[in-house]
């Protein structure tokens, strides 16, 4: 018979793996829904963005999709150089860099707008249920990112290689939760009033 300390330590007890297979998972499905539109699933996201808010700055677009500037500036990079973003230097500031979708990158909606029905199918789930799983992930992501706050405030910042490390690793698991929560765009763009929603690398 296993000890609590054992039963804790078996991998099927970890949430945390049950949110990775299911976002691997997303990805497969993903990837073949994607494949037609040309985009990776980090570059479906970052048009999503922009389609959602006709353009915004790459600092914005990093806030939304919690991404450092060093993931980001490669998959606008290739957007921009399939002809689907464009980015625009501010006259005002330039240090800030706003991303808008061209023609193409618009039209691009259209055809897009079938995915996150197709998602929402693939998932053999309700919309209700996917709308409630969504709320539950996004208050796991809260308590987590609380959570990652407070053992930074008891052990105290770190430096070099220490504090970049733990910086790509809490984006990492925060993106992993976020992808495996995107089915909200299934909830929200799957209802009958609304007009329209692997892991991959851009």
């Amino acid at each position: 018979m296993r000890t609590k300390h054992e039963e804790a330590l078996r991998l099927d007890n970890q949430v945390c793996f049950a949110l990775n297979a299911a976002d691997r998972a997303f990805g497969a499905v993903y990837r073949v829904l994607l494949r037609d539109l040309g985009l990776t699933y980090s570059q479906y996201l970052v048009m999503m963005v922009l389609w959602e808010h006709g353009g915004t700055t790459v600092k914005g677009l990093g806030e939304a999709l919690r991404l450092d500037s060093g993931t980001l500036s490669p998959l606008l990079k290739r957007l921009e150089a399939a002809g689907l973003v464009e980015r625009r230097r501010s006259p005002e500031d330039e240090r800030s860099v706003t991303v808008t979708p061209t023609a193409a990158g618009d039209a691009l909606r259209d055809r897009a707008c079938e995915v996150p029905l197709r998602i929402a199918s693939a998932t053999g789930m309700s919309l209700e249920e996917i709308a409630d799983l969504r709320t539950r992930l996004d208050a796991l992501t809260r308590g987590l990112d609380a959570a990652a706050l407070a053992v930074g405030a008891e052990t105290g910042p770190r430096t070099g290689k220490a504090a970049r490390a733990g910086t790509a690793a809490g984006a990492g698991t925060a993106a992993r939760t976020d992808r495996a929560a995107r089915t909200d765009g299934a909830a929200r763009t799957a209802a009958p009033d609304e007009a329209a929603e692997p892991p991959g690398e851009g």
